[in-house]
């Protein structure tokens, strides 16, 4: 397996201010985020933060900051990606991730932030936890104060419908939402031992720009085996990647008083539902369009069981604690968002 590095370093001239009290100086424009007064801290003056997995959230993500002067560094996993990135300008170096390059670990060390969004890894577990000791000595004495790790709501298993909030017992029934229990207790207990912050987000299925029922239905493929195993779900919880990067924005620059939040909307919708107010969304802006590969999709008989389960999970921790206000509370604001941006219906094709 291989994972690439990326360092992005930002013009010496870029300027951030940094003022506690004043959230509107934290985060872009749009963001809604209301920083907790009593929870916030001194960020060092060169900013930086390591990125273990650039893909579609931490790469946003990774824009967002680098627009607010951070030197942002990290991995990805593919020549493919490697180089998309090289194409939008980030210098993007491969390396081995069963043999972490002491380059590598080097720019870990130096960094102030490590954001964690690599899944695991079937057989492996955490792809960088199997080498543990090593990163425990490569950080022991570094500048590390801050770590947060990506995981998933998965590991609450099948909850019966029943509302679930951070206090629900974890019981994951899939072999990825055990791993990702298991990495989630890997990456708190290397914090706790290490002495700095950190924090677990379970995120809700991912949504945004080039990845949502819109972008599916205008790329007319077919249903992923994801899809097919939420197609018969009465709830699924789910979040835009704007919404999961005000959550990280607030994180970063205050000192949540939790290490473990959901984050989703306020909107635990079926799938089917989704996909039909998406179809409806581009039926109305192109009306002529051919749509008649949906049919085919929605008559599949699929009896795939269903490992996730099914639960409505809480997001009142997150709202709360990392004050914020959601960009998009539920499906039909996230997809009209999305819609709008569209220009042409054969952009994804």
């Amino acid at each position: 397996m291989e994972i690439g590095e990326v360092l992005v370093r930002v013009s010496s001239s870029s300027s951030f201010s940094f003022v506690p009290l004043n959230h509107r100086n934290l985060v872009p424009s749009h963001f809604h985020v209301h920083l907790p007064k009593a929870s916030s801290f001194t960020l060092p003056s060169e900013k930086r933060i390591f990125i273990l997995g650039i893909g579609f959230v931490a790469q946003s993500l990774a824009l967002k900051l680098q627009n607010q002067g951070w030197v942002v560094s990290g991995t990805c996993t593919s020549n493919v990606k490697k180089k998309q990135l090289e194409e939008m300008g980030f210098q993007v170096h491969l390396f081995d991730a069963n043999y972490p390059q002491s380059s590598m670990l080097g720019l870990l060390k130096d960094c102030s932030h490590l954001l964690v969004s690599i899944p695991p890894v079937a057989g492996i577990g955490d792809p960088m936890l199997q080498h543990e000791e090593l990163l425990r000595s490569s950080l022991v004495n570094g500048n590390l104060q801050w770590l947060c790790y990506l995981s998933s709501t998965s590991v609450y298993g099948d909850c019966g419908g029943e509302l679930v909030d951070e206090d629900y017992p974890t019981n994951p029934k899939s072999e990825s939402a055990k791993l990702r229990l298991a990495s989630e207790e890997g990456w708190l207990n290397l914090a706790h031992h290490l002495g700095f912050s950190v924090q677990v987000f379970r995120l809700g299925g991912i949504y945004g720009p080039g990845r949502s029922a819109i972008d599916t239905i205008l790329k007319q493929e077919p249903l992923s085996e994801g899809q097919k195993m939420r197609k018969h779900r009465k709830y699924t919880s789910r979040v835009h990647v704007d919404d999961i990067c005000q959550a990280l924005m607030a994180a970063i620059y205050t000192t949540p008083p939790r290490e473990v939040y959901n984050i989703v909307d306020d909107d635990p919708a079926p799938r089917e539902e989704v996909f039909e107010y998406a179809r409806r969304l581009v039926l109305k802006k192109w009306p002529g369009l051919n749509l008649e590969h949906l049919e085919q999709k929605g008559s599949s008989d699929v009896k795939t069981i269903n490992q996730r389960g099914e639960k409505r999970v809480s997001n009142a921790r997150m709202k709360k604690e990392l004050g914020m206000q959601l960009l998009y509370p539920d499906y039909k604001s996230g997809l009209q968002s999305i819609i709008d941006q569209i220009e042409s219906p054969f952009h994804c094709n």
